[in-house]
């Protein structure tokens, strides 16, 4: 546990780094301007398509938008069963995603769509894709709330869903 905790703080600090990055030079930009990279985190419950328990998944990540509503990021989390924390497992994906930019004239609104890869992790290693749809909300200049389905789908076993809804903020 402590290891997926310094692992989870680490991202999170990735995160951070990254956030303070922008590729705009105005002094004070728009909540849509695209080209900026965001870090976020969230928690997350779910479960399981094969009907066991809740799960509660944790974690953070760190993205780059650009111009065109494009984007790629990476992510590092931890989903476990409510009953039992110590019986979980790490994820880590490498994700793609649409954000549509110009949805609101505010530009508070930003929604968005995802997929990728997943890797899940504990005392050996399994592959599996991940996929979901989601919206930033910007309530501040660099702080916004970010809520979002996500399905992670273990490719060697195609009947597992690990099935979420993720609630986090999100910061640049």
């Amino acid at each position: 546990m402590r290891q997926i905790t310094l692992v989870l703080m680490l991202v999170i600090s990735w995160s951070v780094a990254v956030s303070a990055q922008t590729a705009s030079t105005k002094a004070t930009p728009s909540a849509n301007e695209p080209g900026h990279s965001y870090g976020y985190v969230f928690a997350a419950p779910g479960g399981t398509s094969g009907g066991g328990g809740g799960t509660l998944h944790i974690g953070g990540g760190g993205e780059g938008v650009f111009k065109n509503g494009a984007g790629i990021g990476a992510e590092l989390g931890y989903v476990s069963p409510f009953e039992s924390v110590r019986d979980g497992l790490g994820l880590f994906s490498i994700n793609g995603s649409y954000h549509f930019l110009k949805s609101s004239k505010s530009g508070k609104v930003v929604p968005f769509v995802t997929g990728g890869y997943t890797g899940f992790f504990r005392s050996g290693y399994a592959n599996g894709v991940n996929f979901g749809a989601g919206v930033n909300y910007w309530f501040k200049r660099r702080v916004g709330l970010r809520v979002e389905f996500r399905d992670n789908l273990f490719v060697q076993d195609g009947s597992a869903h690990l099935l979420n809804v993720r609630v986090g903020l999100t910061f640049r």
